[in-house]
């Protein structure tokens, strides 16, 4: 693959640049530019820095409107989780991003191109060139589908399992999780897990892991018991 060709990228973030060199400078490492000067070129620090910001807010609005019962600390520690190194390195890596990078060659010679710091640096980045060049609805879309979408599916929101757990010990009932199903190859599994009451299976959930499967079925199991929180 060449890195020149970056449309498999855009496939993947299901947007396509208008301006090509926004997408190129998004994913262009101090590194490279700083061996490339006579080209002229920079690199994605600036864009970097509008892409954190325009992260945080699309990050804060989806927590205030998914979760209007929950306290304004407990949403702060949650969406500092969800926007850290190493989440958004992750999300990155499902979309390939390291791939497509532009690395100086003492980077690329020491293992940059799997660097969290680097990757979600350059995740950021592209946030901000796809606002930039489509505008804040395209930044948000990209926000929640290549990352918020993908982070719901992981244990890095809300903690489910507590408060379940504490509303059917007020009853004497035992809440417990069960893997039902469990796909996929060794690095890429998928588990299913059922939240049981009493026999009773009222919540299933599926996730990369075994943990956060479950905190998935917390999550549906909470819907029946008619609470949000």
């Amino acid at each position: 693959m060449s890195r020149d060709d970056m449309s498999g990228l855009e496939e993947k973030i299901g947007y396509h640049f208008r301006d090509k060199s926004l997408l190129r400078l998004a994913l262009t490492h101090t590194s490279y530019a700083n061996e490339h000067r006579e080209k002229g070129g920079g690199s994605n620090e600036r864009l970097e820095f509008l892409g954190d910001s325009i992260l945080d807010f699309v990050a804060a609005e989806y927590l205030y409107k998914e979760y209007p019962d929950v306290r304004e600390g407990e949403l702060s520690k949650t969406r500092a989780s969800m926007v850290s190194e190493k989440p958004l390195a992750a999300c990155a890596g499902d979309l390939g991003l390291q791939n497509y990078l532009l690395l100086g060659k003492g980077e690329e010679m020491t293992g940059g191109r799997n660097r969290s710091s680097i990757v979600s640096d350059a995740m950021e980045a592209l946030i901000g060139a796809v606002y930039l060049d489509g505008g804040f609805e395209a930044a948000r879309k990209l926000v929640r589908d290549a990352i918020l979408m993908d982070l719901k599916r992981e244990d890095l929101f809300m903690d489910r399992k507590t408060p379940l757990q504490e509303i059917y010990q007020d009853i004497r009932k035992q809440v417990t999780y069960t893997v039902t199903d469990e796909t996929g190859p060794d690095h890429d599994k998928r588990f299913t897990v059922a939240c049981v009451v009493d026999g009773e299976v009222i919540g299933t959930g599926t996730g990369k892991t075994k943990k956060a499967a479950a905190q998935a079925a917390a999550a549906e199991a909470m819907k029946h018991t008619g609470k949000r929180n």
